[in-house]
């Protein structure tokens, strides 16, 4: 069994909107993907994208991807990488795919001065909890994510007060 990870390219489209849709399938939460290829396709490889990719392939088959992009950290006074989606195909779960792409990234992080590497987790996600756990990652429990999205975001934009 070889893994290699690469850069994912426009030609990818296609299947990473297929592992978009796969993992949000497993997080309970399909009806929520409202892209499609060339939505993928323009916002993740056009030329004004801050966001980056990464497919992993084991003998030549795609078996999970990374999304990705760089954050800024004011008390840190350094970029961080934030891992946006990762996921394996469940057939190739537990061959150290997830763990290569995480490490994959690790080290581009590391090479590009970050002071940190963040994501998110659904709570309820025992197995990528543990998973996460077991090489070190924890929990920043003390803070609460907020999102506007949808028309709350189109209200609170328009608004004049």
């Amino acid at each position: 069994m070889s893994l290699t990870i690469r850069p994912a390219n426009a030609d990818d489209a296609e299947l990473i909107l297929r592992f978009i849709r796969d993992l949000a399938i497993y997080e309970k939460a399909e009806h929520e993907v409202q892209t499609d290829v060339a939505g993928i396709r323009d916002s993740l490889f056009g030329a004004e994208s801050s966001s980056h990719a990464l497919i992993c392939e084991r003998d030549g088959e795609a078996i999970g991807y990374a999304v990705y992009f760089f954050n800024y950290s004011t008390w840190l006074g350094k970029h961080g990488l934030y891992l946006e989606d990762l996921y394996v195909s469940p057939a190739a779960r537990g061959s150290g795919a997830g763990k290569a792409l995480l490490r994959h990234l690790a080290r581009l992080a590391v090479a590009r001065g970050c002071g940190r590497f963040e994501w998110a987790v659904l709570d309820w996600n025992t197995p990528a909890i543990e998973f996460y756990r077991a090489f070190g990652a924890r929990a920043q429990d003390e803070w609460t994510t907020y999102r506007l999205s949808g028309q709350a975001l189109l209200d609170f934009a328009a608004d004049h007060d």
